[in-house]
């Protein structure tokens, strides 16, 4: 079965430090977790100083309970599977989910239950995970199309999804 620590070194090397480009809808960021998040874990008052201080804990505690665990991921047979599909998430909320449910052929529902598992823990993993990075680079796409200005960060999402390596 997956296991979170396995995928935390790939997320913190793409996510870098602070940043608060005027561009990213996200706003302040440190670490991946944005200032909205961050204040759903931590109170409306949040402020954008404490987010610069985030420490490891608080964000372990963000990934794996916002992310990792609305996957269910430690029940997902294959690493590689969990890491790509939780990294979706990470980076573009439910759509990391219902899009896999509707590849999957289950209610699209953003809500991953028992039969969500059982499809998922059925396929072939590899080609499920190749499956699922086409739809990501698509998805990504996407984005730029209906919305230009994001064409910026097209490269960088490009190279994340790229940079998500299968293995049995």
């Amino acid at each position: 079965m997956a296991r979170a620590e396995l995928l935390q070194p790939f997320i913190l090397k793409w996510e870098g430090g602070f940043v608060n480009d005027p561009l990213d809808r996200g706003g302040a960021t440190n670490k991946g977790i944005t200032i909205g998040t961050f204040r759903q874990f931590y109170g409306k008052d949040a402020s954008v100083e404490q987010l610069k201080r985030i420490t490891d804990a608080q964000w372990l505690h963000i990934f794996k309970s916002g992310y990792w665990d609305r996957w269910q991921a430690d029940q997902i047979k294959n690493q590689s599977v969990a890491n790509i599909l939780v990294d979706w998430v990470w980076a573009s909320g439910i759509h990391g989910i219902k899009i896999p449910q509707r590849i999957l052929g289950v209610a699209v529902d953003g809500i991953v239950g028992s039969k969500t598992m059982a499809a998922l823990n059925s396929q072939n993993p590899a080609e499920f995970f190749v499956r699922i990075k086409d739809e990501r680079i698509k998805f990504v796409e996407d984005i730029v199309r209906r919305n230009p200005t994001q064409g910026r960060f097209l490269k960088g999402w490009k190279n994340r999804i790229n940079d998500i390596k299968f293995s049995a």
